[in-house]
């Protein structure tokens, strides 16, 4: 690969995982502390990734694939995103804070599948190449955390109160307008209809993928894919609010070790596929999800503070065994025509229905467990992902029957 190429895309990778972790990690408790908002409307807040995955589809696929190079709506996308980010850090209630996040995730969301877009379209070898500068996606997520707690101390108990999360979207605005400026220095990466054909609505939201549901496993695989989202909209939703009400300090960089063990982990999984299967693998990962509940409605801010940490840290196994699993084991069940309306689908399906649900259900069950302003009996609020990721745990369990795929 072309070493000034290479380091132009993982400047952009970096940039944009660290725009989306500068944020979105904090959002409950600035939501919650600084907006007053209820449980339902923070979930409202972060569902509004569930929509712009629902229709990032129809911006890369109808505009992005057919009218512009890549590169440059990915920098117009940013630079109108700077604008919003900044609009959000000036919000003094939610009804005024939801229309942006809305509109902003709209937006952003497109650009998650223009990266990776960009990137397989100048790298010569893209399976063996793109681990290398997707993994700078990951550092940014990790480095934005640590320059909220430990560059600026935003997330600091007492600063939280003061409103100090608000300078995250200004942060945030700022690294967005540099990549949108950025982005139009990227090698170019024009449209590509014209060479593959016209895109069709059934191509773009995964239709042609829906065959797959007659087969048993993959229709049991594709249930458990929405209902464990629900689950995982909790951890998202709840973590940085949980966190803060137990005055962890720090709480932003402790959230990172979900994406340190997600590095680890990745590591790991070509040795469990080849070692339990596919079958076993995934089992590891829901079961992970319970466990993982369990620690955080049991552990505490003193004595038992590990198993907060340790919930933290199951992170890479509940995501990459769980859902990178999931990703390979969709390609090795769809045929070649239909590998990009698979991988389309399951995500339609996840992030965006499976999550909304759960970010709703989410919602409800924290403002019925909530006891005072800014306190909540967590325990209770744990306690619902925890059974219902073990629900799916059992489906999964008795109704997949053991398979066997390739991982190369």
């Amino acid at each position: 690969m072309n070493p000034k190429i290479r380091v132009q895309l993982s400047i952009m990778m970096f940039l944009e995982f660290f725009i989306w972790g500068g944020w979105f990690v904090t959002l409950g408790s600035y939501l919650s502390n600084n907006l007053n908002a209820t449980g339902v409307e923070t979930g409202m807040a972060f569902s509004t990734q569930s929509w712009g995955a629902i229709i990032a589809p129809f911006i890369v696929g109808l505009i992005a694939d057919r009218y512009f190079n890549a590169e440059k709506i990915l920098g117009i996308l940013h630079i109108v995103g700077a604008i919003l980010m900044y609009q959000m850090s000036q919000a003094i209630e939610f009804s005024y804070f939801y229309p942006y996040v809305l509109c902003y995730m709209i937006l952003y969301m497109p650009t998650l599948a223009l990266v990776n877009s960009i990137s397989f379209r100048q790298l010569k070898n893209p399976s063996k190449e793109f681990p290398f500068v997707r993994v700078f996606g990951t550092a940014g997520w990790i480095i934005a955390g640590w320059v909220i707690s430990f560059g600026f101390h935003w997330d600091a108990i007492e600063k939280i109160s003061q409103g100090a999360l608000s300078n995250t979207f200004l942060m945030v605005a700022v690294a967005s307008a540099v990549l949108g400026l950025f982005s139009f220095s990227l090698p170019k990466t024009p449209p590509t209809a014209k060479q593959y054909g016209n895109v069709s609505i059934s191509d773009i939201l995964g239709l042609d993928a829906l065959k797959l549901l007659r087969d048993r496993n993959f229709l049991i695989f594709f249930l458990s894919s929405v209902l464990i989202c629900i689950p995982l909209a909790f951890y998202y939703q709840n973590l940085s609010l949980f966190l803060t009400e137990y005055k962890v300090e720090n709480s932003t960089t402790w959230a990172t070790l979900g994406q340190i063990s997600e590095v680890m982990f990745m590591l790991l999984l070509p040795f469990f596929f080849k070692q339990y299967g596919f079958k076993k693998t995934i089992l590891f990962g829901m079961f992970a999800w319970g466990v993982r509940y369990v620690l955080f409605a049991f552990g505490n801010a003193g004595d038992l503070f590990f198993m907060l940490i340790l919930g933290i840290g199951l992170h890479g196994i509940c995501y990459d065994f769980f859902f990178v699993s999931g990703q390979i084991y969709t390609d090795s069940k769809a045929g070649e025509k239909v590998k990009s309306a698979a991988q389309g689908l399951i995500t339609l399906a996840t992030y965006g229905v499976g999550m909304l649900i759960g970010y709703w259900v989410a919602g409800i069950i924290s403002d019925e467990f909530l006891i005072s302003e800014n306190v909540h009996s967590w325990k209770e609020i744990w306690i619902f992902p925890a059974i219902f990721a073990g629900v799916v745990f059992a489906i999964f369990l008795f109704f997949f029957k053991n398979e066997e795929i390739e991982y190369n």
